[in-house]
């Protein structure tokens, strides 16, 4: 264990200290909850950077998802014709990526009707219940927010109009803390070229943030009242689908309003965005921007974290654009500075590959709390009032994450986890884009400098 090791220890209790520094009621703490939710991590983190078995699935599953992701160019490539192949016309966001979310989530939708992903999602929501006490509603909508996005929601729908404040605050926070499956493909497919093992890192992000926003809502909003299904098992609702035909066309619909309101976001944020830094650059004459600003309140947490110094700065700046900006622009970023040679230490790129994987943001925070509310649209001011405190606590349990990755991020597993070394995968090479090092060669690029621009947000 060294030094930065070390760090990532008082980063995860810096950030546990943070949440219950902002708490609505400092003197309940649920001390059950935060030994199993911090042990779940710690574990979690032990089986994927420190057991050989562990991380020979963990590569078979990354291996499993690039294939996949393989398969699902298909039908993008036959749509969008040249458009889908980077090679051919460079990277296109909307003909390239966003095709994949469709795909996933018609996926998803099958593996709903065929009642694989309700055994898996329960299996979760049941070890949440026993191990840290929580209500079976919030335990099933945790889990459920591994895999999926805002439609988790529906599972608990007949018990939202009865919860506490507490377990909306632990929906909302759940929601934003993780990541759907239908949206981390586009992610594997910015750092595939550069990170080869990114599939499996952000499988596993995603299932640790899972404790780690039961933790984190808990310590911003405690239970001060008795949950209808403290201690419970809530069953999932069985699928509506009239057959397999129907779930993978009801998913591919799904996929596609999903495609569109992340256009619709990354539009108007993006623009918005230009606009604030307009206004800040007249303002400090053009020495800062909004993501800067930010990246100067992310600083100490990312050093917090773990991260060496000099890349301190350029991972403050993706933690900003995530925030203001959406994931997507904030992983492109990352995937810039790792093929750019921008990142000192392939320690960062591993680290923020854990702390982004979340939908945190006030993108993020508005759709959450509008899909709730319309189903339980009587507890509006509930809802509505924990919201912001939802995405501080989303924030700092993605940020936990990423402190559990530096705490077991050592040289000793370097050939199986770490950027920066030799890693063998099996990915086709129609699935790496153009300028991508050999499947079994370097995984963290360090071109000369020439190659790209400066860092995120310039």
């Amino acid at each position: 264990m060294d030094r930065y090791n070390v760090i990532s220890i008082f980063g995860l209790f810096l950030c546990m200290l943070l949440a219950w520094a902002c708490s609505s009621n400092h003197r309940r703490l649920n001390l059950r909850l935060i030994a199993w939710g911090l042990a779940l991590q710690l574990v979690m983190g032990a089986l994927i950077f420190m057991v050989p078995v562990s991380q020979h699935v963990f590569l078979r599953l990354n291996d499993l998802v690039l294939k996949i992701l393989e398969a699902a160019q298909a039908g993008q490539k036959f749509v969008f014709g040249s458009l889908a192949d980077s090679r051919a016309v460079g990277f296109v966001l909307f003909t390239q990526a966003f095709p994949i979310i469709i795909f996933f989530s018609a996926l998803m939708g099958l593996l709903y009707f065929w009642r694989v992903m309700p055994l898996i999602i329960c299996g979760f929501a049941r070890l949440f219940t026993r191990l840290m006490r929580v209500s079976g509603a919030e335990s099933l909508c945790a889990a459920s927010n591994i895999f999926v996005g805002i439609e988790s929601v529906t599972a608990i729908r007949p018990y939202l109009p009865r919860m506490t404040r507490s377990e909306y605050c632990t929906i909302l926070t759940a929601g934003m803390a993780t990541v759907a499956s239908s949206t981390m493909g586009i992610y594997v497919l910015f750092l595939a070229d550069t990170f080869p093992t990114i599939a499996g890192h952000l499988i596993a992000a995603s299932v640790m943030s899972a404790p780690a926003a039961l933790v984190m809502s808990k310590l911003v909003v405690p239970e001060e009242a008795q949950p209808v299904t403290l201690g419970l098992d809530v069953r999932m609702e069985p699928p509506e689908d009239a057959g397999w035909i129907d779930a993978i066309v009801s998913g591919a619909m799904a996929g596609l309003k999903l495609v569109g309101g992340i256009v619709a976001l990354l539009v108007a944020f993006l623009g918005l965005l230009a606009l604030a830094d307009l206004l800040i650059g007249a303002l400090t004459g053009g020495h800062h921007s909004l993501t800067t600003i930010l990246g100067y309140c992310f600083y100490p947490l990312a050093l917090a974290m773990g991260i060496p110094a000099p890349d301190a700065p350029f991972a403050a700046n993706l933690l900003g654009q995530r925030l203001i900006m959406t994931e997507v622009p904030a992983y492109q970023s990352l995937a810039l500075g790792i093929k750019t040679g921008q990142l000192t230490d392939p320690r960062t790129a591993v680290i923020m590959a854990y702390a982004l994987c979340g939908f945190a943001h006030i993108a993020s925070l508005a759709i959450f709390v509008g899909g709730i509310v319309s189903l339980a649209p009587e507890r509006r001011k509930d809802i509505v009032a924990v919201g912001p405190r939802a995405l501080l606590a989303a924030t700092l349990a993605c940020l936990m994450t990423g402190a559990v990755a530096g705490i077991y991020f050592n040289n000793s597993s370097a050939c199986i986890l770490q950027t920066g070394f030799a890693v063998q995968s099996s990915m086709s090479a129609s699935v790496i884009p153009a300028g991508s090092p050999d499947p079994g060669g370097v995984a963290f690029v360090r071109p000369t400098p020439s190659e790209g621009p400066g860092p995120a947000g310039e």
